[in-house]
């Protein structure tokens, strides 16, 4: 029942996350660690606000002390970016995170780390799932916490600092501190306040928070930044005239941005603002890693410089993967995750915030006003994206449809390839594209369409769900 997608392993709590889910996760990654030679290291656990996430880790850490293998707990709830920080700097060889990110209340989930700090690949995951099936019925076993304790096979830990420190030496503070910039801060419920907030004190920025308390309900939304939920940041920013608005998602690893003029900022506009600073303003060199959904507009920031872009499947795993590979600047995908090149292998919310705090305080000009000179010298783009649910047997049908029998509808515009990488991509020869593919974390279809019109991008959208019967 314990199934890996591009995000971990994600469930309803109650339903399939529960205690004894959860442990029997945690015999098989025993079993995985001492069959891998790695067993006398110790293992790091963290959580973020979630409903019985604490919990959860407690429960995992006490088969790991009964295997004899030591675990490290985060004593507070924390950004899920700090334990992939921590897997890598002290050189271990697994991490785990009880969070579900930005899924609605009702679930909850495990993110597991390999060594470098990096999410587990498909090749990690399918092997920890044999494992899963491999664990003979009541052979998970769990130490009394207390005595896990007592004997050092639990230590609770709080590396908070360490990891605001890595931060912080990455950053120009003192161009942040001179800049003396109005923020306001929205963590929506979960884990980002306490580390954003200590990075924009620390570099002298005036920080207003809104949904800052722990609710594990996030305020009724998806505690996931987007246009619709991020309204109540939007006229923060307005009513206090801030220079920018920053959002994090439920465990701090995506980002969400409102500008000066308070409109919210599309994760591909975020991406397209970071990648240009670097290589302009920074004069950092080298290529950017995307996903098939996420803008095109990186390439053509790419080839302005004399760089490239390169695309991969959706799944953090596959940016940090094709980063490593061609040493590209920053990589990033469309839902809000992006890293950038000296930092951890994975997402994080808080570095991409700060950077861009700095970004803003070094060319002393407004978000508005850098992501129009883009357009001014890279021409514009628009993206349309819409999500469906279906039932099991549609999406069947779905699957037969855009994976088997291949098919495409009629569409206006000329086609230049199809690629299957993930889903079902069309390239058109006026530059624009569309996708159509299967979420790995939720039951939905998604499909992106990116024009060099909004009306064009509307129309191939309507075009797919006639065909698609959606």
């Amino acid at each position: 029942m314990i199934q890996f997608g591009t995000g971990g392993w994600r469930a309803v709590i109650g339903d399939e996350f529960t205690k004894k889910n959860i442990q029997l996760l945690a015999r098989a990654m025993c079993d995985k660690m001492r069959r891998e030679g790695v067993a006398d290291r110790p293992v790091v656990l963290g959580y973020d606000r979630r409903f019985l996430a604490k919990e959860a880790m407690r429960w995992a850490a006490q088969v790991f002390a009964a295997q004899g293998i030591q675990a490290l707990l985060v004593n507070k709830s924390a950004p899920t970016p700090l334990i992939m920080y921590y897997v890598m700097r002290h050189e271990l060889p697994y991490g785990m995170m009880v969070t579900a990110s930005h899924n609605p209340a009702v679930y909850n989930g495990i993110k597991v780390f390999t060594a470098g700090g990096r999410d587990a690949d498909e090749e990690q995951t399918a092997d920890i799932e044999s494992c899963i099936a491999a664990v003979p019925e009541g052979a998970v076993e769990e130490m009394e916490y207390a005595r896990a304790v007592e004997e050092g096979l639990i230590r609770e830990i709080y590396p908070i600092n360490e990891y605001l420190d890595s931060i912080i030496g990455a950053v120009d503070m003192e161009s942040i501190r001179q800049a003396q910039l109005r923020i306001a801060l929205d963590p929506m419920y979960g884990v980002g306040e306490t580390s954003l907030k200590t990075i924009l004190l620390t570099a002298r920025c005036d920080v207003s928070t809104i949904h800052g308390r722990h609710d594990t309900l996030f305020g009724g939304k998806l505690p996931s930044p987007s246009a619709l939920t991020l309204r109540s940041l939007q006229n923060r920013v307005l009513d206090g005239g801030c220079d920018i608005g920053l959002a994090t998602d439920g465990d701090a690893d995506r980002i969400g941005v409102v500008d000066d003029k308070g409109r919210f900022l599309h994760p591909n506009d975020i991406l397209v603002l970071l990648y240009y600073y670097l290589v302009k303003y920074k004069g950092w060199k080298g290529p950017v890693v995307r996903n098939v959904a996420t803008t095109h507009m990186l390439d053509r920031v790419a080839e302005r410089f004399g760089e490239r872009c390169y695309e991969v499947p959706v799944g953090f795993k596959h940016i940090s993967a094709k980063m490593q590979e061609k040493d590209a600047v920053i990589g990033g995908e469309s839902s809000g995750g992006l890293t950038v090149r000296g930092h951890i292998k994975g997402k994080d919310g808080v570095y991409a915030a700060v950077l861009l705090v700095e970004m803003i305080a070094k060319t002393g000009k407004k978000l508005s006003k850098i992501y129009e000179e883009i357009v001014a010298e890279c021409g514009a783009i628009h993206m349309e994206e819409k999500d469906y649910q279906f039932t099991r047997e549609k999406k069947e049908r779905l699957l037969r449809l855009l994976t088997e029998e291949r098919r495409l509808p009629d569409l206006p515009f000329g086609i230049r390839r199809v690629s299957y990488l993930d889903g079902c991509k069309a390239y058109f020869e006026n530059g624009g594209w569309v996708v159509a593919r299967f979420s790995g974390t939720e039951p939905l279809l998604r499909i992106f369409c990116e024009m060099p019109q909004e009306q064009q991008a509307k129309e191939v959208i309507r075009i797919y769900e006639e065909f698609l019967e959606l």
